[in-house]
């Protein structure tokens, strides 16, 4: 998020708006969100300083009630399959809004096939999962809900039991005109995961001006790794291209063992391909890679800066940079400018 100290992964809490009131008199208040800012005073949302307009879709227009509403529902477990675990259980903060497992784990404890990644400025991406299987952030949320991460197979069932608690019923029929349902939920949460923006990182500070933000290694280290060619990849305020490059991880030869990109194109060049993950908050996320399995951050920066992995899937872009022991201390130390200060804020649940 980018309130100027120390954020919240949410915008900063104000007066509740509107009341809920259940059938034995008791009321539910729930908290109305101020979104990020526009800083770069523009009609549109443009959260981040130093990039445009996010595109929210004209069918699920953004406001702070609804991202209030999808901000309790990410944090509540009782959405899952389980009762276990909500959205955050894998993108926590003190993790870099992942969960610090080499694969994910879902409801009823099952092993997923790929690392959680980080959520930070979700909103600005194309398209969603490791693979770019997901055209909309709604259409991940529902995913992601239905699917092994959440369990929840019976997703009408859940919809039933939030229309039976009068603080959820009066906040859909406020935000939405309608109880909760299927199709509403995955709409609350993509609102709320679209506040999850980060641009108040040492780097972002250094890179508007402020040249005491950063320190003289941390400015070598931004050098090396441009010179290196890792800004092709991990480029601009978003610290990726959004696009997908196999780097040969989880290659045996030129075989893969996760075909990735390739199984939502059917073309066989994206054979290994993932796509490039932001760098914010990297010092936090580890493991490394879509499927964990780079225990540290200077084994990832290594491995990427000896040009990865050959197979006949690698990216063209990939070369060893024959980087120096001091050099890969500089870009660590630039890596640690990208951390994003975050306080985590529980909502109440109704």
């Amino acid at each position: 998020m980018r309130p100027s100290v120390r954020p919240s992964l949410l915008p900063l809490l104000a007066a509740a708006l509107f009341s809920c009131s259940g059938s034995e008199g008791e009321h539910f208040y729930p908290p109305v969100l101020e979104l990020p800012a526009n800083p770069n005073g523009a009609d549109g949302y443009e959260p981040l300083r130093r990039y445009g307009a996010m595109d929210v879709p004209d069918d699920n227009p953004l406001n702070p009630r609804k991202a209030a509403l999808g901000w309790q529902l990410y944090h509540d477990a009782r959405l899952s399959g389980d009762g276990t675990r909500s959205c955050y259980s894998c993108h926590l903060v003190e993790h870099g809004l992942t969960d610090g497992k080499p694969v994910a784990v879902g409801a009823f404890d099952k092993v997923l096939t790929r690392n959680s990644p980080t959520l930070w400025n979700i909103g600005f991406h194309q398209s969603w999962y490791w693979d770019g299987r997901a055209s909309s952030l709604e259409s991940q949320a529902a995913a992601a809900w239905k699917g092994a991460n959440m369990g929840a197979s019976e997703p009408q069932a859940i919809v039933d039991f939030l229309n039976q608690v009068p603080g959820y019923l009066g906040q859909f029929l406020v935000v939405f005109g309608e109880p909760a349902t299927v199709d509403n939920v995955p709409m609350a949460l993509a609102a709320y995961m679209r506040t999850i923006v980060s641009d108040g990182t040492a780097f972002d500070r250094w890179q508007s001006g402020d040249d005491d933000a950063v320190s003289e290694q941390a400015k070598r280290g931004f050098e090396v790794f441009t010179q290196a060619g890792c800004a092709e990849c991990h480029a601009g305020v978003l610290l990726t291209d959004l696009q997908f490059h196999n780097v040969g991880i989880g290659m045996d030869g030129d075989t893969a063992k996760d075909v990735g990109r390739a199984k939502v194109t059917n073309d066989a060049k994206d054979t290994g391909a993932f796509k490039t993950p932001t760098l914010r908050d990297v010092t936090k996320s580890a493991p490394y890679f879509h499927d964990g399995s780079v225990a540290t951050l200077e084994e990832a920066v290594r491995f990427m800066a000896g040009g990865g992995k050959a197979s006949a899937y690698r990216s063209t872009k990939l070369k060893d940079a024959k980087l120096t022991d001091a050099q890969i201390a500089d870009v660590l130390a630039f890596l640690a400018t990208l951390e994003q200060p975050c306080d985590e804020v529980i909502p109440p649940l109704p």
